[in-house]
């Protein structure tokens, strides 16, 4: 287990990070398929090395000083794929809470799951619950999993809430809307990073993505170092952002 210093003014400014960095970050984490494939290995080995780079980048963020990172983790389509993957996804998702939980916790992380666990095995949702439950009071990085997510599934699940509220239609705004989503209390998200090539966004974090900037990078998911995550945090502090304002 290691403690992670936060990066100084000087190191940013080192890697060309001075500046106003995102607050919220999403990513797409694209390409673990592609990744095995083109080596000739079994998707699930593609999950892995997949795991093994997010490890490096939630490390990264909190580095950097982000407040939240929300990574695509498994989607409401993703039961439609082949049993056995799912069921390895499933395996290095306990495998990874069960490697990370302590430095998470030390390093002050908040463990956030987006979506709804209800569906899991039991050993799925008992290491995540144990991870949420854990990190709760902590202060740092809020690292957002989206799993078993689907921003469509999401927006449903928000407007039913809000009606059984039996609120008045007139008292309904974007305020409250967005205060019922998983993401209610995160700051706004600023950037989307899809990997792959792939330039979509397949249900992820619609409602919140209005104004994000989007970086498509074309490196597949488990070769997308911290170095390359640096690369797409500046390339959105290059641009001006308007939110529909003429901006002079």
């Amino acid at each position: 287990m290691r403690i992670y210093d936060r990066y100084s003014d000087d190191k940013l400014e080192e890697l060309g990070l001075s500046g106003k960095l995102p607050k919220h970050v999403g990513i797409i984490m694209d390409g673990n398929g592609r990744w095995a494939k083109s080596r000739l290995m079994p998707r699930p080995v593609g999950h892995r090395a997949g795991m093994e780079a997010l490890h490096e980048i939630v490390r990264e963020a909190h580095c950097l000083g982000l407040e939240a990172l929300t990574v695509y983790a498994f989607s409401t389509e993703n039961w439609q794929r082949p049993v056995q993957e799912v069921n390895a996804l499933f395996g290095l998702l306990t495998e990874y809470f069960a490697k990370e939980i302590d430095e998470l916790d030390a390093n002050g992380v908040r463990i956030i799951a987006l979506g709804d666990l209800g569906p899991f095995p039991e050993k799925v949702k008992a290491c995540m619950t144990d991870a949420i439950e854990r990190t709760a009071s902590n202060k740092g990085l809020r690292f957002c999993i989206a799993i078993n997510y689907g921003s469509r599934a999401e927006i449903t699940r928000a407007v039913r809430l809000i009606a059984r509220s039996r609120i008045e239609p007139e008292m309904i705004n974007e305020d409250l809307i967005s205060r019922s989503l998983y993401t209610g209390e995160l700051p706004e998200l600023d950037l989307i990073i899809r990997t792959a090539g792939e330039q979509r966004l397949s249900n992820f974090l619609l409602w919140q993505a209005a104004y994000s900037e989007f970086v498509f990078t074309p490196v597949l998911w488990p070769d997308f170092t911290p170095e390359e995550f640096r690369k797409c945090l500046i390339e959105f502090m290059k641009r001006t952002r308007r939110f529909g304002k003429v901006v002079e």
